[in-house]
């Protein structure tokens, strides 16, 4: 990560695998009737993980806190952004951070993973001009080839 963006340090820092199992083993014990910090605290820690099916967990868990816990709705809008960022899900992870900007303008965490989500969003469109571009010439090579030996008949 570049050093112009210190405050999206989410991005690349994960739990120990210790410290999510302190939040699992909680959220675990607590059930059904698991409180909303505590199921707060282990999307958090499943969303820093590296791990894909864990960051998906993490953004469900959020979601649902999102959806229920009207008052908690703030607090999750960062994460859920972070976590689809994580994901690959750019729409949403711009859709929650954009919320959370509105709050909160001055939000430098917010303005940093604005920027990590523009650049990934401007650098994967920039791939897919290459690849399309790519298709474009190969198909063309193949139908020269093909008019050419057509052609020849």
């Amino acid at each position: 990560m570049g050093n112009n963006l210190p405050y999206a340090a989410d991005v690349e820092s994960p739990l120990k695998p210790e410290e999510l199992q302190v939040l699992r083993t909680q959220y675990e014990k607590e059930g059904e009737y698991v409180g909303v910090q505590t199921k707060f605290n282990y999307a958090w820690g499943l969303i820093k993980s590296n791990v894909r099916s864990e960051q998906q967990e993490g953004v469900r868990l959020l979601s649902d806190i999102f959806r229920n816990s009207r008052e908690r709705r703030r607090e999750c809008l960062y994460y859920l952004a972070l976590g689809n960022y994580k994901l690959g899900n750019y729409g949403e992870a711009r859709r929650y951070n954009e919320g959370l900007l509105e709050h909160e303008p001055e939000n430098m965490q917010a303005a940093s993973l604005r920027q990590l989500i523009d650049d990934k969003v401007a650098k994967e469109g920039m791939m897919g001009i290459a690849i399309v571009g790519g298709v474009a010439l190969a198909a063309g090579v193949v139908g020269g080839l093909l008019f050419k030996g057509s052609r020849k008949r």
